[in-house]
């Protein structure tokens, strides 16, 4: 970090300290670059999928089959962005390699945390947007909030659900 003196480095958004292989509920908002609507639009309150947000949500619906770790909770796929929660649950995770009759433990939450599911998912998705529309981007960065509560999970979950009947509102008070 010397050669640029901190100049180019870039904060984490990622909260300090915490074990993002931990289990919990977690919150997850990624938009596309500059909030492009490659997603579809909102007509009378719904969602309307365009072919790139029927692969955003396909994939986001796969992410338990990937990740035996994680599980999903509510989830929306809006014109330029996408809500989920992921659970991060640690009954599921595998301790041991087997190769040749050799068994290995291994540390699984080096591997198994809610960035990898995140990656596979952005990469998932642009792969196959990419096919549709060669100029399908994510940002480069995701937000993510740790839920610590019933009360905040039923927030977010409402929140969640409620994303596109807000969604004119939304954008008619920057107006």
């Amino acid at each position: 970090m010397a050669l640029y003196k901190g100049k180019y480095r870039i904060e984490s958004t990622r909260l300090k300290n915490w074990d993002y292989s931990r289990d919990g509920n977690y919150f997850i908002t990624i938009c596309t670059q500059n909030r492009a609507h490659f997603f579809g639009e909102i007509v009378n309150h719904k969602m309307i999928l365009s072919q790139t947000g029927r692969f955003a949500e396909k994939h986001w619906l796969e992410i338990p089959a990937h990740f035996s770790f994680a599980s999903l909770d509510a989830f929306v796929v809006m014109p330029d962005h996408i809500h989920g929660i992921v659970v991060i649950d640690a009954i599921n995770r595998v301790s041991t390699i087997n190769r040749g009759g050799i068994t290995k433990h291994h540390n699984p939450m080096l591997h198994n945390n809610l960035p990898r599911i995140i990656r596979w998912y952005k990469g998932r998705t642009t792969f196959e947007s990419r096919q549709i529309d060669p100029k399908f981007s994510w940002q480069p960065r995701y937000y993510d909030h740790v839920i610590r509560n019933e009360t905040a999970l039923n927030n977010i979950r409402r929140y969640i659900k409620n994303n596109p009947k807000m969604w004119n509102k939304k954008r008619n008070s920057n107006i």
